[in-house]
């Protein structure tokens, strides 16, 4: 072991050397180690200046740039593929791998740390951070702008009363308040009702809770081919049908619950889209 931690180090310390020093204009190869961050990267960078993104951004479920990340490098968020790739910058979240983050530390690699959003305004300040560290503020600026034009578009008429709803996954979790995707709820004209089931933030609601106390729209997302899931008993049990006057399903993609930048775009149309569902079940 202490043979092999000497020949990785040596070949860390040798990649480390052949690093480009740290430009004072936009960097020329940016490693993304998060899904999030992944996003944000490729609506902001030029695409050669994107050395690799992360594993994430090719799967399908949980990715909303999947089919052009198939485009681009990725890596498995070890420390001897960051290096190899030469970066000038290395972006990471609180959840980034905890051995990658310190080796790179360790061995003085630029490294940008983004932590989750919690707000709408935490999310835009993200994309403009990401928009200067990139060299490109204007497109940060652009984006921010599109962000509010769907916020605009997807808040519900003055003097509409709020709709009851929870936000319920393929994975079993449950958003509560405090979270990014619940303030994108009230924007978009929803009442998050996931305190009446005992959650705080993230959180499980059995599906006996749900079926004696219904939301009006369970914001629902599509669980994987042949998965079996919470969302799915939700959405075949029989007892779903005791309901069916009082609850409406809606389409709400695991995709678009955790991540903001441009994702709250395309949350905020789903949310649009939920809104038209209840509208069409109750005509």
């Amino acid at each position: 072991m202490t043979s092999r931690r000497i020949v990785i180090a040596g070949g860390l310390a040798a990649g480390l050397a052949a690093l480009p020093a740290r430009a004072a204009t936009a960097p020329r190869r940016v490693v993304s180690l998060n899904n999030c961050l992944d996003t944000l990267l490729v609506h902001l960078a030029d695409r050669g200046q994107i050395a690799a993104l992360s594993h994430y951004a090719r799967e399908r479920e949980g990715s909303t740039i999947a089919d052009l990340a198939l485009t681009l490098p990725f890596t498995w968020e070890t420390a001897e593929e960051v290096i190899a790739l030469r970066p000038d910058l290395v972006l990471t979240s609180e959840h980034s791998a905890l051995a990658t983050r310190n080796a790179l530390k360790r061995l003085g690699v630029p490294v940008e740390r983004f932590k989750v959003p919690g707000s709408v305004a935490e999310s835009q300040e993200q994309v403009r951070r990401m928009a200067r560290l990139v060299g490109r503020p204007d497109r940060g600026e652009a984006l921010v702008a599109r962000i509010d034009a769907a916020l605009a578009a997807a808040a519900p008429p003055k003097g509409v009363a709020p709709i009851e709803a929870l936000l319920y996954q393929p994975n079993g979790f449950a958003a509560g308040e405090g979270t990014l995707v619940s303030e994108m709820m009230t924007r978009a004209g929803f009442t998050n009702v996931a305190a009446r089931y005992g959650l705080k933030r993230w959180g499980n609601v059995p599906l006996e809770r749900l079926l004696a106390d219904p939301p009006r729209v369970l914001l629902a997302g599509a669980p994987a081919p042949g998965a079996r899931s919470w969302a799915d008993r939700v959405m075949t049990h029989p007892a779903l049908k005791a309901v069916a006057g009082r609850m409406t399903v809606a389409s709400f993609p695991e995709k678009l619950m955790f991540c903001g930048g441009p994702v709250l775009i395309q949350s905020a149309q789903a949310l649009v889209e939920a809104r038209r569902a209840l509208l069409r079940s109750a005509a």
